[in-house]
C-alpha cells in the first residue's frame, strides 16, 4: 500500500497560471456578431430619427422662420411668436384646452377606473363586458366624432328625441357655448376609455385577494377597501396614466375640427386646432409651427415637473 505524503508546512506551491487568453478568431467573431447586431439596431434608430426626431427639429427650426414654399424660407426671429400674442384666440385656444383637459380628468380619468373597479367585481360574462368597453376604440376617431354629431343634432338627434319622449327640456349640445365644450368631453371620454379600462383591469387583478378578505374581516365596507386597498395598490398605474391622459388630452384635435369646427363662438377652439387654422387656413406655417413649439414646451415642463413631484412623492 502506498501512502501519499502530506506536503510540507511552509512548501512553496506553484502559483496557479493566469486564464488563456481568447484566440484571435473567437475575438473576430465576437466583433463580428456585435457589428451585426448594432448594423440591425441602426436601421431602427434611423428611422425613427427621421420620422420622429428630425420633424421635431425642423418644426423648432420653421417656428423662427417665414416660411414661403415658392421662393424659399427666411429668418423671422422671434416675429412669429410676436403675432402669436397678439391674437386674441391665443389666450382664448389655451384656456379652452385647459378647460376641456380638466373636464377630461374629471370624466375620462375617474370613469375608466371605476369600470375597471366593477369589472373585476364580475363572475360572468367579463370577456363579453372587456369586448363591449372596448369597442369604441376600434372605431376610427373622425367615425366616432360624425356618430356624436347626430347624437347631439338639436333637430332630430338621439339625446334631444329620448328627452321629448321623456317629456324634458331638450338642450342645444354642440350649439350652445355653454354646453359645447363638455359635449367634446363626453365624446373623448367615450371614444378612448377601452384601453384605459383595460389597462386599469390589469392592475387590479395582480392585487393579492388576501388583502381584500382581510379588509372585509376587519368590517371594511366597499368604499373603505376601495380607499385604502385598490387605490394604494395600484398607485404606480394610476399616476402613469394620469400623466399621459393630461398630454394626451391638451393635443385635443379630432372633435372640434369634426363636430364643432371651433365654434360656437370660439367656445372649442383649442391650441392644436389653432395650429391647423393657422398653417391650412393662413397658410402661416411659421407661425404654426411657433405655436407648436410653445405646446411642445409646456407639455415638457409640466411632463419633467409632474415625474419630479411623484419621484419625491415616492420616496
Amino acid at each position: 500500500m502506498s501512502l501519499k505524503t502530506a506536503p510540507r508546512q511552509g512548501a512553496a506551491t506553484a502559483p496557479l497560471s493566469p486564464p488563456p487568453h481568447k484566440p484571435r478568431a473567437a475575438r473576430r467573431r465576437l466583433l463580428r456578431e456585435n457589428l451585426t447586431a448594432y448594423g440591425f439596431l441602426s436601421a431602427a434608430v434611423v428611422i425613427f430619427a427621421l420620422f420622429s426626431w428630425w420633424p421635431i427639429i425642423r418644426n423648432v427650426l420653421l417656428g423662427f422662420q417665414r416660411v414661403n414654399f415658392a421662393t424659399g424660407n427666411t429668418w423671422a426671429g422671434t416675429a412669429n411668436f410676436e403675432k402669436l400674442f397678439n391674437d386674441p384666440l391665443f389666450l382664448t385656444a389655451w384656456k379652452n384646452t385647459g378647460l376641456f383637459t380638466l373636464y377630461a380628468l374629471v370624466l375620462g380619468f375617474a370613469v375608466p377606473f371605476l369600470t375597471a373597479v366593477l369589472l373585476n367585481e364580475f363572475r360572468h360574462a367579463r370577456a363579453y363586458f372587456r369586448v363591449l368597453v372596448y369597442l369604441p376604440v376600434m372605431l376610427p376617431p373622425v367615425v366616432v366624432a360624425l356618430m356624436w354629431k347626430w347624437f347631439y343634432d338639436p333637430g332630430p338627434g338621439l339625446f334631444n328625441e329620448i328627452l321629448r319622449t321623456l317629456h324634458l327640456p331638450t338642450s342645444a349640445w354642440l350649439d350652445s357655448s355653454s354646453t359645447s365644450l363638455i359635449s367634446l368631453v363626453i365624446v373623448s371620454t367615450w371614444a378612448n376609455m377601452g384601453t384605459t379600462t383595460l389597462i386599469y383591469l390589469a392592475a387590479l387583478q395582480t392585487i393579492p385577494g388576501e388583502l381584500y378578505e382581510a379588509a372585509e374581516l376587519d368590517g371594511a365596507n366597499v368604499w373603505q377597501r376601495l380607499r385604502h386597498v385598490t387605490i394604494p395598490q395600484t398607485r404606480f398605474v394610476l399616476l402613469v396614466l394620469l400623466l399621459l391622459q393630461i398630454v394626451a388630452t391638451m393635443q385635443v384635435f379630432t372633435e372640434p375640427y369634426v363636430m364643432t369646427g371651433g365654434g360656437p363662438e370660439d367656445s372649442t377652439v383649442t391650441v392644436m386646432f389653432l395650429v391647423y387654422r393657422y398653417a391650412f387656413v393662413y397658410n402661416d406655417f411659421g407661425t404654426a409651427s411657433a405655436l407648436s413649439l410653445l405646446l411642445l414646451i409646456a407639455l415638457g415642463l409640466f411632463s419633467a415637473l409632474y415625474l419630479r413631484v411623484t419621484r419625491a412623492a415616492k420616496e
